[in-house]
Order: C-alpha cells, then structure tokens, then sequence
C-alpha cells in the first residue's frame, strides 16, 4: 500500500484546484500490471502535493485471474481505510470485464477509460451515463515490447491516456515514471497520451449526483470503520472462478506412519479418534486391522514411529504407547455381524500372530476358521517367546479371548505331520500355514556340543512354560536380536551374577528394538559389539567362549570379516540367539511356496503362506499384516469379493518437507512410564507401565487428513471458503469466485488439500 504525500514545488495544481478529494477503481486481470497502474497514479498525484492511498484486492493470482485497485487522493490526511465503492473515475484494462458490476457506485457523468481497439463512441447502453475514453493501450504496449508474447503489460500504457483526459502534466508523468523506475515505458504513455479519443455523457439529463445501482455490493453507505474492526471482506462479485484452470479439493493422502505399519493400521485414524471422541472410537479403527493392539502397543519395534513427520520436528508421537492405551482400556476385537449364507472354512496351522490375524480377517467377514497349535495354548512366539516382563500373560489372554470369540474354532496340543496337513486341504475349502520360524540355528564352531550351551528359542519356551534353569555365575548371550535381548533380561532374572551379550554389529545396527537395548542396559546387562564367537572351551561342560574382533566392510551387502583378534570370555552358561530358520516337514515334499501361495507342480494349491513361514520379517506386526494378506488371498481364490491386504507404498506418503511446521506448537513426547530399575530384576513384572493418559494424541500432525483447522478458511484471499452446512467435506468452496490461486493448499499444515484440474 502507498499511503502519503510528496511535494514537488515546480509541479501546478491547475485544473485539479476544483477537486479536494477523489477516488479511482480500476478493474484488470493478473499479469496486466493494475496494481502497479493504481501507483503510478497516487505517485503522480502525490508529486503534486496530494494525500494519496493506494492498494490492491488481490492475492496470489494467476495470470489472467480478474482484479481490482484502488487509488484515493485528496487534499486532507486520508483516514479512509475500505475499499472503494463510490469512486469517481474508472479505469478497465481489459473490455471483456466490461458489466453491471464494473460501473457500480459511479456517478452520472463521471469517467470511464477503457482499454479498447473500439472507438469509445462505441460504447452506449450501461454506458451511456458516463464519460467514456478509449485508447488501444494493448496494441500500443505490444510495439514497444512491454510485458511478454502471451501477456501484455498495459500499465504504464494506460497511465499516459489517464493523463490526457484527467489533465496531468505529461512532464509530470515522465518524472513519476523515472521515480518509479519505469523511465524505459515513458514513450508507450506518450503514444496513448496522444491516441486516446473521448465521448461526452450521453444522457446529460441525469443529475451527475445520480450514482448507478450497486449490484453486488451494498456498503457504500456504511460509516467507516476501524482499522482493527476489518477481519472479513465480501467476495468482489466478479464470477473469476469462470478463469480459474484448477481448484482445490480436499483429499486423504497416505500418512507416513500409516505406510510404515507392516499391520496395516490406520495410524493417523485411531490417534484422531483417539484425541476427538476417545478410547472406544480409536479401538473401533483399530479393531479393523488388528485384534492384537495391545500386545503390539508392548511388543512392536513401532516402524510407524520412525516415519513419523513429528520425529524431525520435536519427537516422533508415542503411537505404540498410545496403541496401548487404547487396547488396554476398550476391547479391540470386534464380533462379525453375521455369518455368511454360504460360509467357507478354512483351516490355519499354527496360533501365532499371523495365524491370529488370519482367523480373525476370515470370522470378520463371516467365515469359519479353525486353528491347529502344537503348544497347549494359542499364542505362538507371543506365548513361549516374548517373556511376561514384556508382554504380561493376561494380556496376551484377553486378545487371544477376543479373536476365539468372534467364532473362531481352536484345537491346541495338536502336532501335524505331512498327511494331516494334507487332509486339511481335503476337509476344508482352504489351508493357511502360519507356523513360524521353529529350527533354532546353531553355530558350527568347535565345542558347540559342550553342556551348558542352550538357543534361545528352547530357553525362552521352557522360561514360559515354568521349566526354565535358575542361573549363578556369568551367562554370555550370543545375538544383537530381540530373541537375545530376552534372553539376556530373563536370565538375569533367573539369578546370573552377570550378563554379557556379544554381537556381529555395532551398536547402531543392532537388530533389537532401541528401547530394549536401552532398558537391558539399565539393567546391567553389558554389551560386547562387533564381535563373533569363533570357539567354545570346556571339558563336558562350557567353561568359556572365544570371541574374535570384526570388522565391517563400507561396500553394503558385504560380509563381516573375522579378525585374528581375540580373547576368551569365561562363562558357565551360553544362550544362542542367532535367529531361527522355517521347519517345512509338516508339508507334503512336493508343495513350494511362491509368492505367499503354495504350488504342486503347475497347480497352484488352496494353500497359503503367512508370517515368517512366508516373509522371515520376524515382528509381530509384520506377522500381523501377512496373515491379512494370506486371508485375503484364500478368501479371493475362493471367489470371494475381497481385496488382499498389500502394504501401503512408502513413496507415495506425505513428505516430512510438505508439512508447514509453523502452524504447531513445539511440545515434546510423553514417554513410557517404568519400572525402577532395583525392581525390575527381582520378578517378572512388566517393566513397562504405558501412558498415564490420551493426551499424547493430541500432537498428532495427522498428515494427510483433514482436522478442520479452518487454515484454508482462513487464509483464503476471496474470502469464499466456508465451513460446510452438510455432506462428507468440512469446508465448502465457493467455485463460482476461486480464481484457483492455491493459497489454501499452500496454507494446509497436513497435506490434505491438493490443486485438480478443472
């Protein structure tokens, strides 16, 4: 805005004595110049002494979009602060503008100066009260190569035909173009100073008090208000969304944390519902794709926290905690509705998570399911391979209960062999084999066979099971695994003295959940890095191990070289945690696995693959996710109408860069509570205690969906973005006037607006 005054004192009032104060509009389109038009004015009449204003009604335009500018000049102070509604004179850069609303306020016998190849006689009919000048400042403009092939400037043009019928000196003129830097357009305004033709009023019978009607807008006759009084503004009533070639829509992008869960859980979904209505709605989102939250909100290495758009701000969100606490405090598990008319039955081998997850993506669709455990209780590696420090038992019940009872038909203590699994094919329509990862591997190194050395697998299920050894003495821990952190923690608690865990990888490449490590750690437990055993020392029974330096090559993919460096650790017990490998000697020798499905030959099987039996990924979550998907699959086979579950694309999530930290407040993650660390290693107890409340919800940025917080409202330049009286959208958007600018997208803090094509 230029507001102010100038004194030039070898400029002459001359013909403007008999005008103390006077107002300009002038109607253009993004990319003619108008705003810098409505200048030129105000500095030219500002060199002559006046008090001058001048300002733009617009905001981030296209080139083409229609807008308005405004120049007041008078003799006193201006204290006028609207825009205006009654001017004096007009001037329109574009004819095509031309309408009831384009003259609105002016008065009988005021000006009119239009940009046109038509001779202003021409102009009759809304017209005719007014003075109308014309001058081709188009054709003009583009001689003398103002502005670009596909848009003219026809600013300075104009100006110059402005000064002829409004009696302005052109030296004047020229001396505010230099002034202005716009010294080079001098001679276009030359050109349309002499060029331009006028026409009197052609009904000189109306009294030049008259004022035409206002069309759109009635606020000529309010009393001015305060500066601060002026928090909205009327759309200008130009139908500009005819000129707009896009628009904003409100859209659902994918969340980071959403594509980063191998479940599958609508993350962004249950911590809105969360913050908004509560634990039961977020159970209820939950409930959709999991019916292991609570043991997942314990267990899970949560990837989603890792692709959380929060971590590189102030914290990741605590969506573990938080999927936690909703689980524990409103069941999870939903019971189908209603049986199919025609039901399939599928049979799943295996009561880990993926066979869990299986059961209850087939029972919610209205189907049967029956499971087949070895152990004498469903679970799987929940059960006999995450101690009860971790995930305590009834936990793991009351999901376990919730699945059985959505009709889900379970026969524990049952162990397959190849015939029995292939009957299963035979009695039922399909088969899901989810048994896991249940072959310990073993190191082949020289005293392996020594007593005293156990994998970890084995010592875990015998910790669950009751039968577990009480240790004394040192226990070393090979692995940098979660099944090795468990390990290390449990035998602490079954009474070492010490407990040493050794790793191939350094400390940042370690497997194991960061948080496990950590609180291992705080319990004592010491960790040994880039080391290997390379041998075993005992006579019967394991007196030490040898463990040799390693180093890593750069080059990725390349494999750890065992150093000469060594030196012996004594110990009196060895857990191997090197991982585990998939026992197929319950299938028929003549089925293989391809892509999630089991094949004979050529003939692919209504059998599938799930878990680790499938991905090796080795989480829960991921465990979780692959029975959906092998569920999906059978169902789909069997000619179901279903959609197999597939992974979110992490490419085409919300990125970190899009998100306008600005608009959130920095506040940092409410951590887990615990358990002293004295305490932890006198029982079992869960060490973990969760969340004291939802508030962690609230510092969701929810990428990618919208919360209505009127940003776009609020922020859009037109003023014609609402919020909505019905429908699924929260806003409505005015299309009649969205010159399709983006500001509103632009202004989105989340990404959940995007510009379409009209």
């Amino acid at each position: 805005m230029l507001d102010g005054q100038v004194t030039d004192q070898g400029a002459e009032l001359s013909l403007l004595d008999a005008k103390d104060s006077f107002e300009i509009r002038l109607h253009g389109r993004g990319g003619q110049g108008g705003v810098t038009c409505a200048k030129i004015l105000a500095a030219a009449y500002a060199r002559l002494g006046r008090w001058v204003q001048t300002f733009g009604d617009y905001a981030g335009e296209r080139s083409g979009a229609p807008l308005r500018a405004y120049t007041r000049v008078s003799t006193q102070r201006i204290t006028n602060r609207n825009k205006v509604y009654e001017p004096d004179e007009i001037l329109v850069l574009d004819p095509s503008l031309l309408g009831a609303d384009t003259v609105e306020g002016l008065r009988a016998g005021a000006s009119v100066l239009l940009n046109s190849p038509q001779d202003a006689a021409s102009y009759n009919g809304k017209l005719a009260p007014f003075q109308v000048a014309t001058v081709d400042a188009t054709a003009i403009a583009r001689r003398r190569g103002i502005g670009s092939r596909s848009v003219v400037i026809v600013n300075t043009t104009i100006a110059g035909a402005y000064a002829r019928i409004h009696g302005l000196d052109l030296g004047l003129l020229h001396a505010t173009f230099d002034q202005l830097g716009l010294g080079n357009d001098f001679v276009a305004a030359q050109e349309a100073y002499e060029a331009v033709v006028t026409r009197p009023p052609l009904t000189p019978d109306i009294a030049s008090t008259t004022r035409t009607k206002l069309v759109v807008l009635s606020r000529a006759q309010q009393p001015v208000r305060a500066l601060t009084q002026h928090v909205s503004s009327g759309a200008t009533g130009l139908l500009t969304g005819q000129w707009s070639s896009q628009r904003p829509r409100y859209v659902d992008n994918l969340a980071p944390c959403n594509a980063w869960c191998p479940a599958g859980n609508d993350v962004v979904g249950f911590i809105q519902a969360a913050a908004t209505q509560g634990e039961q709605a977020a159970a209820a989102v939950l409930g959709k794709s999991t019916p292991l939250a609570a043991t997942c909100g314990r267990v899970c290495p949560a990837p989603c926290m890792d692709g959380c758009s929060r971590g590189a701000y102030d914290g990741s969100v605590n969506i573990r905690a938080l999927e936690r606490w909703t689980a524990d405090h409103s069941p999870v598990a939903m019971r189908p509705a209603q049986r199919a008319a025609s039901a399939k039955h599928v049979a799943i081998v295996g009561g880990g998570p993926a066979g869990l997850a299986a059961a209850y993506e087939i029972t919610q669709r209205g189907h049967l399911a029956t499971m087949y455990e070895r152990e004498a209780q469903l679970g799987g590696v929940l059960r006999v391979g995450i101690p009860s420090y971790r995930l305590p038992r009834e936990v793991l019940d009351r999901e376990i209960r919730g699945i059985v009872e959505c009709g889900v038909q379970v026969r524990c203590g049952v162990s397959l062999d190849a015939d029995d699994v292939a009957q299963l094919q035979r009695n039922h329509d399909a088969v899901i084999v989810a048994t896991g990862l249940q072959r310990p591997i073993r190191p082949d190194i020289p005293g392996s066979d020594l007593g005293g050395i156990d994998s970890g697998t084995t010592f875990l299920r015998l910790l669950s099971l009751g039968d577990a050894p009480r240790f004394e003495g040192r226990v070393v821990v090979l692995g940098g695994g979660n099944t090795a952190m468990d390990c290390a923690r449990s035998a602490r608690r079954a009474g070492a003295r010490e407990v040493i865990v050794a790793c191939r990888e350094g400390r940042e490449q370690m497997p194991a959940i960061r948080e496990e490590i950590e609180e291992a750690e705080e319990e004592g437990i010491i960790l040994m890095t880039l080391r290997q055993p390379t041998r075993f020392f005992g006579d019967q029974r394991i007196e030490g191990v040898q463990l040799a330096e390693v180093e890593w090559p750069r080059q990725q993919g390349a494999w750890p070289i065992i150093t000469e460096r060594t030196e012996r650790i004594d110990c009196d017990q060895v857990i191997i945690a090197f991982g585990q490998s998939a026992d197929l000697g319950i299938l028929p020798s003549s089925w293989q696995l391809r892509n999630d499905r089991f094949w004979q030959d050529d003939e692919a099987l209504l059998v599938f693959g799930a878990g680790d039996v499938a991905t090796s990924e080795g989480t829960v979550a991921h465990a979780i996710g692959s029975g959906r998907r092998a569920a999906g699959l059978a169902m789909k086979a069997l000619g179901l109408e279903v959609e197999p579950f597939s992974r979110p694309d992490k490419t085409k999530a919300v990125a970190a860069s899009t998100i306008r930290y600005e608009h959130f407040t920095p506040s940092a993650p409410k951590g887990d509570r615990a358990l002293g660390d004295a305490q932890r290693v006198e029982s079992f107890a869960e060490v973990n205690r969760g969340l004291t409340d939802l508030s962690e919800a609230q510092r969701c940025f929810s990428c990618g969906s919208c919360t209505q917080c009127d940003s776009c409202m609020v922020y859009c330049p037109e003023g014609i973005i609402t919020r909505a009286a019905s429908g699924d959208a929260a806003y409505a958007v005015d299309f009649d006037f969205c010159k399709g600018c983006g500001v509103c997208v632009e202004e989105c803090p989340r990404e959940s607006m995007a510009m379409v094509s009209q």
